[in-house]
């Protein structure tokens, strides 16, 4: 793969130029699960602090690209370059681009069975840089202090799901990735993890949200870019997509 100093990247419709240099930049991304393609050509930047909503319809590619981000062994990235805070991420595997300051929390929340929200948080933390203190979490995720002794599989989807971005932020990270935060939650559980993605906006924390509810996700985030079919069809402000129906419709179906 290509090791060139980090590049700039064409905008796709609707992206606007800025002077900030960009704190994460992918260009060219191609990944494949065995022989099927699905992510293609995909590049973009993030400057550092800006949340961006990554959408699409299902099967669009919005998960694949954030497992290639995350550099997990699949999809398999064939081609292209990912790059975080100066380094390289392209040619590295899961567990470096996670020391480097990767996190992605995955749709199905990946808790382990056998340990306590409190072992699970512990785990996240054997190996550093260390992010926020047990005591900063819990503050943060009162649930979780409540139930600390309890084993994590046997917390509700919602718990489940704020012990997941806990597991995260208990590692110092520079590029937190959320795949579906809200998915299968009743709305009051949304509401809560709503709140806590808010606050890690208001922490300045670099986000990429992949999420099916399109209005909650925009309402988040700075920017938008929209997947269809592995490739990018829209980069540009989240505003842009609230206001525009027909986008709305032909790639969101909303």
């Amino acid at each position: 793969m290509n090791t060139a100093p980090q590049p700039g990247t064409t905008p796709a419709r609707g992206a606007h130029a800025d002077s900030d240099p960009a704190f994460f930049s992918c260009r060219e991304m191609n990944s494949y699960y065995g022989e099927s393609y699905v992510v293609q050509d995909v590049g973009f930047e993030i400057r550092q602090g800006e949340i961006i909503a990554l959408l699409g319809r299902n099967g669009a590619g919005k998960t694949s690209t954030l497992r290639t981000i995350a550099r997990l062994d699949d999809p398999q990235l064939k081609h292209g370059e990912i790059w975080l805070d100066h380094k390289s991420l392209h040619d590295m595997k899961a567990h470096e681009a996670a020391q480097h300051g990767v996190a992605l929390v995955p749709e199905d929340r990946r808790i382990i069975a056998g340990l306590t929200v409190e072992e699970n948080l512990k785990l996240a933390q054997i190996e550093g840089p260390i992010g926020w203190s047990f005591e900063r979490i819990y503050e943060h995720f009162p649930r979780l202090a409540e139930r600390r002794r309890q084993e994590g599989v046997t917390l509700s989807g919602g718990e489940q799901q704020m012990l997941a971005v806990a597991r995260a932020l208990a590692r110092d990270i520079k590029l937190l990735l959320l795949d579906e935060p809200y998915e299968g939650l009743a709305p009051v559980i949304v509401q809560e993890i709503e709140a806590i993605v808010a606050e890690i906006k208001a922490l300045g924390m670099t986000t990429i949200i992949v999420e099916q509810n399109v209005v909650a996700a925009l309402e988040l985030a700075d920017r938008a870019i929209i997947l269809d079919m592995g490739q990018i069809v829209f980069n540009g402000s989240a505003k842009d997509v609230m206001e525009n129906a027909e986008l709305r419709q032909e790639y969101l179906a909303i």
